[in-house]
């Protein structure tokens, strides 16, 4: 395990600690690049084509316009000895501490595919106040420990899979456990192949990264995988026009916040959750870090927050 943290302790929600602060300044400087929201393209799969999302409800034709936290977790396990980046392993027991508290404070967990549409055709994420918990490169304890707590809660999760470099033995999830995820409701989302920092390849190389992987991924589970996540948190305005022309609804990063249907959908900013965040912590973090500071409007359904 400790392997396959070095391998992945920069990812899509970066380092703990001191490589936290570096990944969240260089997204920040990216932040800027340019880069408009456009039309998604629905994939094909062996099995035909690919359903826009697996999202249910009616549609009320006006676009939710609430802001929703988005969580970022890495590891469901307590740190290894000498673990390099130990604020990436957040324990089983403290993990499901957290997702009680949440909980017990009304809210209630979507995936960026529901969020989607609420933002664009006003499908309702409620009652209650919905949350996006999203889980970084693929770990093994991701299936194991977080999604028995989510099933549990009748949660579902975020998978942002990253197809190399967490291989079973380093503590990857396998075809199985990823299939497992999918059908407890799970959306499949990814970082690209190998988890390489995109902002450093050539064209043909960026190209493999991003579309070819929602290729693979598409063809071998049949689901959209219509979100990416930036490696490390790195993009620029190239690496966007790459995920854009992949067929990406958008893309998560590392910058802190609460995701706006008033931003670029290609900078959706996430909440990263460190090991020894008690549960009023993270309920403090989140409620501390919306953006407006204003109570969340309405997020349709009957009995919403």
């Amino acid at each position: 395990m400790a392997t396959a943290i070095a391998i992945a302790a920069t990812g899509g929600g970066g380092s703990a600690t001191t490589g936290t602060q570096t990944s969240a300044s260089r997204a920040t400087a990216s932040h800027h690049d340019g880069g408009k929201a456009t039309a998604h393209s629905v994939g094909t799969s062996s099995q035909g084509t690919i359903p826009h999302s697996t999202v249910t409800g009616v549609a009320t034709g006006k676009p939710g316009t609430a802001t929703v936290p988005v969580l970022m977790y890495h590891v469901i396990n307590p740190p290894p000895a000498g673990a390099p980046f130990p604020g990436l392993y957040v324990p089983a027991d403290e993990f499901a501490a957290q997702m009680e508290a949440l909980k017990a404070a009304g809210w209630h967990a979507v995936t960026l595919d529901q969020l989607e549409a609420f933002w664009t055709r006003g499908v309702p994420l409620g009652p209650g106040k919905p949350i996006v918990l999203t889980f970084d490169n693929g770990y093994a304890s991701q299936y194991e420990n977080a999604l028995p707590v989510l099933k549990r809660l009748g949660w579902v999760g975020n998978e942002n899979i990253q197809l190399s470099g967490l291989p079973p033995s380093q503590g990857g999830l396998t075809d199985a456990q990823v299939r497992g995820l999918l059908a407890a409701g799970w959306e499949l989302d990814t970082q690209g192949i190998s988890h390489a920092d995109l902002i450093t390849l050539d064209p043909a190389e960026l190209q493999y990264q991003v579309a070819t992987a929602r290729q693979i991924l598409q063809k071998r589970y049949g689901v959209p995988v219509n979100w990416f996540c930036y490696p490390s948190g790195h993009y620029n305005a190239t690496v966007i026009a790459a995920v854009k022309a992949a067929g990406f609804v958008g893309s998560t990063t590392v910058i802190p916040g609460w995701a706006s249907p008033n931003e670029d959908p290609y900078r959706l900013p996430r909440l990263r959750v460190l090991g020894g965040t008690s549960p009023s912590g993270l309920l403090e973090q989140i409620a501390g870090s919306q953006a407006d500071g204003t109570p969340p409007a309405s997020y349709g359904g009957a009995g919403t927050a």
